[in-house]
């Protein structure tokens, strides 16, 4: 049985919306509302959703970068919201962040050498020399050569930026990395590249990620487990064969039906179900959202597939997911 490494149980990162002579709080923007996942030693988990959809907020509020409002993070089975409890765990070594930008995450003042090695200096007692092994150590492993230590940021390519960022979230020896788009701005190629690395590095130091992407392709090779969110909240949790191959929620198919397709015969199938999924998502928002707008809470529909419904369509999902089997 996979052994839990972080329990996440109703997140909410709410920011005030102040107005008026007094500039008194006057209502809140929820970015991450009523949030909760599960993610296991080893495994890489994806979050998946738009630009605002609060993804990127939940990653930070689990790496601890982010004010939470309410709820909690538990790891270890103890509540890391609080600062003290973080201190006693060492959570701030055990748990990594690699950012979406590589460029604005790496210290252009910093040769490569030092920006490794920082997260080593506050976490370990190493020599000089130890050190300089262990960051030789990182490099190789990700595929960067030797000279690297002494150069500087701006003096590589967007993807080997991103390598070196992979490095420096690694070099704790971290139980779980909240990888934050980190392919997004790279070519194909490159995040082919990327991806593989960090393939490796998982499996060399059995290490968790929780993976952050708008794009469900690149996901898709990535991840046991998924969960789509959008407007702050979980819309749909479930296994990869549960998302892609059995989506139930309207914007889960909406954000399936933009993966660029290679067929080139059946372009204007693929084109006419594209429209189709944007029609009901425009003209049925009233099934898959309240009169408020917001997402309903979760409900589950088969084994640990779980989508956000009103109750009365429950039973019909459930039907359909048995017909499906």
């Amino acid at each position: 049985m996979a052994k839990e490494i972080i329990q996440v149980k109703n997140l909410k990162v709410h920011y005030p919306i102040r107005s008026g002579f007094w500039n008194r709080i006057t209502d809140y923007v929820r970015a991450v509302d009523d949030v909760s996942i599960t993610i296991n030693e080893g495994e890489t988990y994806g979050l998946i959703g738009e630009s605002g959809s609060g993804k990127s907020t939940t990653g930070k509020a689990i790496v601890g970068v982010e004010k939470v409002t309410g709820g909690h993070i538990f790891y270890k089975g103890v509540d890391i919201t609080k600062s003290r409890n973080r201190r006693k765990l060492n959570y701030n070594k055990d748990v990594q962040m690699i950012f979406q930008d590589s460029l604005s995450s790496l210290n252009p003042r910093k040769r490569i050498e030092d920006i490794i090695a920082e997260p080593i200096r506050n976490f370990e007692n190493l020599t000089t020399d130890q050190e300089r092994d262990r960051v030789q150590e990182l490099l190789d492993i990700v595929g960067m050569p030797s000279d690297s230590i002494y150069k500087y940021p701006h003096e590589f390519s967007g993807g080997q930026r991103q390598r070196i960022g992979v490095a420096r979230a690694v070099a704790t020896n971290p139980r779980l990395v909240v990888a934050d788009e980190p392919t997004s701005a790279l070519d194909l190629s490159v995040q082919a590249q990327v991806l593989n690395f960090m393939k490796h590095i998982q499996q060399q130091y059995n290490i968790a990620y929780l993976f952050i992407s708008h794009d469900l392709g690149v996901v898709k090779h990535m991840s046991e487990n998924l969960a789509i969110m959008h407007r702050g909240r979980l819309v749909e949790i479930g296994s990869r064969e549960d998302i892609y191959n059995h989506p139930v929620h309207i914007y889960t198919k909406r954000l399936l039906s933009a993966i660029p397709q290679v067929d080139v015969e059946h372009r204007e199938e693929h084109k006419k179900h594209r429209e189709k999924v944007e029609q009901e998502f425009q003209n049925d928002q009233s099934k898959w959202y309240d009169k408020d707008g917001r997402v309903y809470p979760l409900q589950q529909v088969s084994g640990r597939h779980w989508v956000a419904l009103p109750k009365e369509e429950v039973e019909q999902e459930q039907m359909n997911e048995k017909g499906e089997d």
